[in-house]
């Protein structure tokens, strides 16, 4: 990163809106770890770091895809999966809330492996929703994604998008429904589970 740009300094909210390039992000190494960090189209965006409502839902997915693979007979399937992962497009660095990689039979390599699942927890913030739900939805799709989950707390929703090669393919999964995807075979994901941890949390509104 050049130090033209950010005098030698962490980067912080002070930095955003700094134009840098991705390789110019990828060797950031001094940074307030209070904030999320982003390059969008060549811009660096900053953010706070995920609220409760939106962290406590993504803990218990954690737990659920653990307890899957650990229990479940075709828990195999399930190769890893970790929060707060950056994800290398054309020119963006964006941060997913949770990847998942599923059928490589090993232990994934995230500088190589695109994960088959990335999740996004909607956040408060216009903006922020229109991001997650409309920009990186394309951009996780080109890069080889099969699919997104959205999850929308406010809407009490959660939207699918899978790759397909006759185009994207749109499911919505309301609050009573249960989820299940052939990548992981024998796993359930009730929503209304997620929507529960989220509603302990005071800003769940």
């Amino acid at each position: 990163m050049s130090t033209a740009q950010t005098d030698a300094k962490p980067i912080g909210p002070a930095s955003a809106g700094i134009l840098m390039t991705p390789e110019e992000f990828d060797a950031i190494t001094d940074y307030d770890d209070r904030y999320r960090y982003e390059l969008i189209h060549g811009v660096l965006v900053v953010t706070p770091i995920p609220r409760e409502a939106e962290a406590g839902p993504n803990d218990e997915l954690g737990m659920m895809l653990r307890q899957y693979r650990r229990e479940h007979p075709q828990g195999s399937a399930l190769d890893d999966t970790l929060p707060e992962r950056y994800i290398q497009t054309l020119d963006c660095r964006r941060r997913a809330d949770r990847v998942i990689w599923a059928g490589l039979g090993r232990r994934p390599n995230p500088k190589k492996d695109v994960p088959t699942i990335v999740v996004e927890f909607v956040s408060r913030d216009k903006r922020d929703w229109e991001r997650d739900d409309v920009e990186k939805r394309h951009e996780y799709l080109a890069v080889g994604v099969v699919e997104s989950w959205i999850i929308d707390r406010f809407r009490r929703q959660m939207t699918v998008v899978r790759n397909q090669p006759e185009g994207p393919l749109e499911l919505t999964i309301a609050e009573p429904d249960t989820y299940r995807t052939e990548l992981l075979p024998g796993f359930e994901l009730p929503l209304s589970r997620l929507l529960t941890v989220a509603d302990d949390w005071p800003d769940s509104g």
